[in-house]
């Protein structure tokens, strides 16, 4: 299995748990409203919705940085020489993959510390349930990163790096 292809398969993974989790959100909110309007309001409606939100951004999140789809100043790193270029742009991944391996810890961390809290509305489903994105999106960040390295690598050794910025 080449890099491409493990690559490609992750981001369709990603692209399902994405639709699913936008689509449970979907029937979620309608079903909600529905209840709302026929004057049996769900008491766990507003909750459940706003932990699948936070699931669907994390999600979609780590779907992003396989799309490069991310917030970023790639011009500054372009207009370096290749070598400081390759350097930078191997920088700004390590550093990006440590701050993720930062939040899996500490998100795995604060697991622990919130196993006995239990939601407001659905006393019986534990806090760590819903704040278990948390580990779970920081460590699919890190794969998705790592399998982007080699990309960002061999663009940063593209000549017309330099040249680009300043045409």
């Amino acid at each position: 299995m080449t890099l491409r292809s493990l690559r490609r398969g992750y981001e369709r993974f990603l692209e399902w748990i994405c639709i699913a989790l936008m689509a449970t959100l979907a029937a979620e909110v309608v079903t909600g409203v529905v209840f709302r309007y026929s004057g049996h309001s769900l008491v766990w409606y507003d909750e459940v919705a706003t932990i699948l939100l936070a699931w669907v951004t994390f999600y979609g999140a780590a779907l992003a940085v396989l799309k490069h789809a991310h917030m970023g100043v790639p011009e500054i790193v372009r207009m370096l020489p290749p070598g400081p270029r390759v350097v930078a742009a191997a920088l700004a991944q390590l550093c990006t993959m440590a701050f993720f391996v930062l939040l899996a810890w500490v998100g795995y961390e604060v697991l622990g510390i919130l196993a006995t809290d239990q939601l407001v509305s659905l006393p019986e489903v534990s806090v760590a349930y819903a704040i278990s994105v948390l580990p779970v999106s920081a460590v699919l960040f890190i794969v998705g990163q790592l399998l982007v390295f080699p990309e960002v690598l061999r663009e940063a050794r593209r000549e017309h790096g330099a040249a680009g910025a300043h045409a």
